[in-house]
This record gives C-alpha cells, sequence and structure tokens, in this order.
C-alpha cells in the first residue's frame, strides 16, 4: 500500500476494536439478574452485567476486552475451570463504555438486537432511579426476563408472575382495608 493509502487504513487501535466486536457478537452476553435481597426495597435487587467466555488458552483476547473497557475482572467459570470469564458489573462503565462499543461496532451486525437494546433500556432505568418506584421496578423487571427468550444458558430461578407478587406484595394502589365495626 502506498504512502497515500496509510490515512484510509484503520488504526491498530481501531481494528482491535473491530475484532473484539466480532468477538463479543460470538461469545459475549448481556445479562440483567434480578437477585432476591430481603433488605431490598421490594425485595429484589438488579445486577446488569456483560460478559465474555474463552478458553484458558485464549486470555490475550480477554485481557484486550479490559484494556478496551478500561475495567472488569477475569476469573474462571465455576464448574468449567479450564474456560474464563471476562465479566464487567460496574453500572456506570456498562453505560460509559460497553454500550457506547457495543452501539458503534457490534449493533450494526448483530443477531441479537432486541437483547442489546432491552439491555441499554434497563441501563438508562437504573441510571434515572427508576427502580426506586413500585411501577419502575415492575418495567425493569418485565424488559430483563424478556431479553434472552431463547436462552441456552440457566433459565431463571423465579417466575415473572412470582417476582411480580413480591414488589406489589403491600404496594397495590386498589388495596382497601375493610374493617368489621359489627
Amino acid at each position: 500500500m502506498g504512502g497515500a493509502n496509510q490515512q484510509e487504513r484503520l488504526s491498530s487501535t481501531e481494528d482491535l476494536k473491530w475484532f473484539l466486536a466480532g468477538f463479543v457478537e460470538g461469545e459475549g452476553a448481556l445479562s440483567v439478574s434480578i437477585k432476591h435481597q430481603p433488605t431490598a426495597r421490594f425485595g429484589f435487587y438488579v445486577d446488569p452485567e456483560f460478559f465474555l467466555y474463552q478458553h484458558e488458552s485464549g486470555r490475550r483476547i480477554l485481557e484486550l476486552a479490559r484494556a478496551v473497557f478500561g475495567s472488569g475482572r477475569i476469573v474462571r467459570k465455576p464448574g468449567n475451570p479450564k474456560v474464563l470469564v471476562y465479566v464487567v458489573g460496574h453500572q456506570r462503565i456498562l453505560t460509559e463504555e460497553v454500550v457506547p462499543f457495543y452501539e458503534r461496532y457490534v449493533k450494526p451486525f448483530t443477531c441479537k438486537g432486541q437483547t442489546f437494546e432491552r439491555f441499554r433500556e434497563i441501563l438508562e432505568m437504573l441510571n434515572r432511579k427508576d427502580h426506586f418506584t413500585v411501577d419502575g421496578m415492575l418495567r425493569i423487571v418485565e424488559k430483563a426476563y424478556a431479553m434472552n427468550p431463547f436462552s441456552k444458558g440457566r433459565q431463571r430461578l423465579r417466575t415473572l408472575e412470582e417476582v411480580r407478587e413480591r414488589i406489589l406484595r403491600g404496594h397495590t394502589p386498589d388495596a382497601q382495608v375493610i374493617l368489621d365495626l359489627g
């Protein structure tokens, strides 16, 4: 390639981000867990995370992801010690680094577009503190349960209805106390 064409080439950092995008599409996962916590406002808390999986021989790819996103941790997958998992669970990093990366590099080519959109919407709702209201928490939970309808992974521990009932316990606006004054 001649000197005149050098400006048309992507920078090596840009090349690595496009490479990582392809890897994320194949081996990445966006997850929003609804975790039971008796001391939480509605009995549950919302835990969004981004994961990348790779055999331990490919650790460099996970280290690339950690360098690109500027955060996260690499751990062994429980039950499969030869598989490493890169995890980002910090809401600010998910919002400021992972979502923009998806928007620019992954979204144009993904077959998991609805999952990404729901994930992004849930992060926006969390950032607005919607989960502090009954209606907001219910909308977040419903979006989380709709994220991966054909998932090959673990199924949820509780049904959507069980979670909704627990959130609504004591928060039904139409509930009236009937006293027997007889």
